[in-house]
């Protein structure tokens, strides 16, 4: 895809999007309309993947990476890096195909990224963020798990668990993607966290993050325990073990 000339490749991870992804797909045009969009889609059983070849029969920008399983969402992102890497795009995105990240955010995020930022956060938990349709308990939780991974890491990023960012893949390139295992809230912790320790310019911005109108969460108990058993490991080796800031 790369040849055509567009220096950034939006990412969207899919599974069971069906209803959502053509909205989200045409959002990105409308904003981004030189990217290049690559859909990752993890099998899913309400055709999202048939959607998304729909899509990119009719729009030569779009490209379906097909997958035999729900393998994750880390594994999935890391799939679309490595794309953004070979093919030499500058930035690489990370977004939901859910509608929970608002693409008319998308030319503040990679405005910050043109002006150096390494890695911009579409935030949440800073001045000017918002989110809409989440519960105070759901708010608690993320508020309170970020600000353990902030102590535990010793990290100055406000939203370690925003998945709506953008990666100079310059600095991308500097990191072992092969050595990133967690999935979710921990795969997005561990991301950002690694570039943040080798150097990398982080610039956070407000987002309003918008919960989803239909379909069901892919956010289990299972991932957000893995998270804090991580963020806590981390923690523990940052100060004890290997790992040093």
């Amino acid at each position: 895809m790369r040849e055509r000339g567009s220096e950034t490749l939006v990412i969207l991870p899919t599974y069971e999007e069906r209803a959502s992804l053509p909205n989200i797909v045409s959002a990105v045009r409308e904003q981004l309309p030189e990217a290049d969009i690559l859909v990752i889609d993890d099998n899913s059983p309400d055709g999202t993947g048939e959607v998304a070849d729909e899509l990119a029969a009719n729009d030569s920008r779009i490209s379906v990476l097909h997958r035999r399983g729900k393998l994750g969402l880390g594994t999935a992102y890391i799939a679309g890096f490595e794309q953004a890497l070979s093919g030499n795009y500058r930035f690489a995105i990370e977004m939901d195909s859910d509608g929970s990240h608002l693409a008319s955010d998308l030319p503040r995020l990679i405005a910050a990224a043109h002006d150096g930022a390494g890695l911009v956060l579409g935030a949440r938990w800073v001045p000017g963020g918002k989110i809409e349709n989440w519960p105070w308990h759901r708010q608690a939780i993320s508020r309170i798990g970020t600000a353990i991974a902030r102590v535990s890491l010793r990290s100055h990023l406000h939203d370690l668990t925003s998945g709506f960012r953008v990666i100079d893949t310059n600095w991308l390139r500097r990191l072992d993607l092969s050595s990133v295992t967690t999935e979710g809230y921990g795969f997005q912790v561990e991301l950002a966290w690694g570039l943040e320790r080798i150097g990398c310019p982080v610039v956070e911005v407000p987002i309003t993050f918008v919960e989803r109108s239909s379909g069901r969460s892919k956010m289990s108990f299972g991932i957000v325990a893995e998270a804090l058993a991580k963020v806590l490991l981390w923690g523990w080796q940052l100060r004890f073990g290997k790992l040093r800031k």
